[in-house]
């Protein structure tokens, strides 16, 4: 009776897991915006529904929290009492906040209880950082940059930030004169677990791709637009660690939408260019809506806000507004943020 019961047990299982996604009815999309004078927001960090952290261009982090009334608390930051870092990245792994500056000097700082302590430096004529994650576990993280030699900047932390390690060339993936990242919306990095995906652009357009942390990597091509200036990958997500999306374009011809968008399956191995021709255009961040089964798929850039309720296939445009980047706290909330200014996303 027992071996009945597992093996029925496993066969609803395994019926509700291929149970196909239907699209739910949404009836509105509203933002709700929150004006941050005087600063350029390229990353953000949800905390809740009701709080989001963000770093800014003026050496600003701060953290905006709408209940039980809008209330912005904040730090300035000023390196050597006269340079205000420009933050392009933020991450948290719950007990600290940290923020890392793009040019050179490189300055990456971690805030916990209101302290600041500068955790890593870096000082090169072409060091530019791009991107920062914490993996699940809180305890290894990850930031990404522009080669300074042949190979991608890579810093790894294995103690929750407290120190960082800049990632030999000899174990990382050559790139192409003019291959680097984007430092537009902090999502050129995903991590699921411990297997993290980077998304590259300019003459190339590749995924790197490690399964142990950043400590071991391949590279995978795509069919994204690539070649010279600003164009290529600008955002990766993936809604597990088969599905997965990239978005970009050039960002000096907004408007054009060839080979912006491409879909996985595989895990990053092959991509697929989706609605090719079409809209949306030129956009800095892509990220899937949490357990619609990688259904549910919104894009944000300075052309405006766009929504895909079949994994990226087709699209609706929401709101032609500017924002940088998106990161959704469930299936009903996101936090945006663009050029002074914090939006938070309804769905209703």
């Amino acid at each position: 009776m027992k071996r009945i019961i597992v093996i029925i047990f496993v066969f609803l299982s395994f019926i509700a897991c291929n149970k196909e996604y239907l699209p739910r009815n949404i009836e509105s999309i509203t933002i709700q915006k929150f004006k941050i004078d005087s600063t350029s927001i390229r990353a953000i960090q949800i905390v809740n529904e009701n709080e989001v952290i963000y770093a800014g261009s003026n050496g600003d982090i701060g953290i905006i929290s709408d209940s039980p009334k809008n209330t912005l608390s904040k730090i300035s930051i000023q390196y050597q009492d006269s340079i205000s870092p420009n933050f392009r990245s933020v991450a948290s792994n719950g007990k600290a906040i940290f923020a890392l500056s793009i040019g050179n000097p490189a300055l990456l700082y971690k805030v916990k209880n209101g302290k600041i302590a500068l955790v890593y430096k870096e000082v090169h004529e072409k060091v530019f950082y791009d991107a920062m994650k914490f993996f699940e576990d809180n305890i290894h993280g990850i930031a990404v940059g522009d080669p300074t030699e042949d190979c991608p900047s890579i810093l790894l932390t294995k103690n929750a930030g407290e120190t960082w390690e800049k990632v030999s060339c000899d174990i990382l993936p050559k790139f192409d004169d003019g291959e680097a990242f984007f430092a537009a919306s902090n999502t050129n990095i995903k991590t699921i677990g411990n297997t993290v995906w980077l998304a590259s652009g300019g003459k190339k357009t590749r995924i790197l791709k490690s399964t142990d942390y950043g400590r071991t990597w391949t590279i995978y091509n795509t069919p994204i637009v690539q070649g010279n200036g600003p164009q290529g990958i600008y955002s990766i997500d993936f809604a597990d660690k088969k599905n997965g999306i990239v978005m970009g374009g050039n960002y000096s011809k907004p408007n054009a939408n060839k080979a912006n968008k491409a879909i996985t399956k595989d895990g990053g191995k092959t991509w697929t260019i989706v609605s090719d021709g079409l809209n949306p255009n030129y956009k800095s961040c892509v990220q899937y809506v949490p357990n619609t089964n990688g259904k549910e798929v919104f894009t944000v850039g300075k052309t405006g806000v766009s929504f895909s309720n079949d994994s990226g296939n087709t699209w609706t445009d929401i709101s032609k507004e500017s924002y940088y980047t998106i990161q959704f706290v469930d299936r009903k909330t996101a936090w945006l943020s663009g050029n002074n200014k914090i939006g938070k996303l309804v769905l209703e």
